[in-house]
């Protein structure tokens, strides 16, 4: 009866130590910068991991007043390139940890 409660213990720690290792993980991931990317570069945005856009370079000839739907797109573009490349990473890096678990 004894010797299960201590693999429930270990088991515990394990868990603690896991969660530990993830929120490190996650830490590292949110500070990162993603940086995404227009057709041609007209359009940078960088991301930290945890999707705040943190800034947004448009080049000057994009801006067309009469054609605001190009820019639109293209800021569209750049905002979607950089959120697909965090959850990427978010997938790779944080995935080790969820395969396997039930809920996940």
């Amino acid at each position: 009866m004894m010797r299960g409660m201590g693999n429930m213990q270990g088991m515990m720690k394990q868990m603690q130590k896991m969660q530990k290792e993830m929120m490190k993980e996650q830490e590292a991931l949110n500070e990162k910068e993603f940086i995404g990317r227009s057709t041609n570069d007209l359009v940078k945005v960088v991301f930290s991991g945890d999707k705040t856009m943190k800034s947004m370079k448009i080049n000057p000839e994009l801006i067309d007043p009469e054609d605001p739907d190009m820019l639109q797109d293209m800021i569209i573009l750049a905002v979607n390139d950089a959120l697909t490349t965090i959850s990427k990473e978010t997938e790779q890096t944080m995935g080790k940890y969820t395969k396997g678990l039930p809920g996940f």
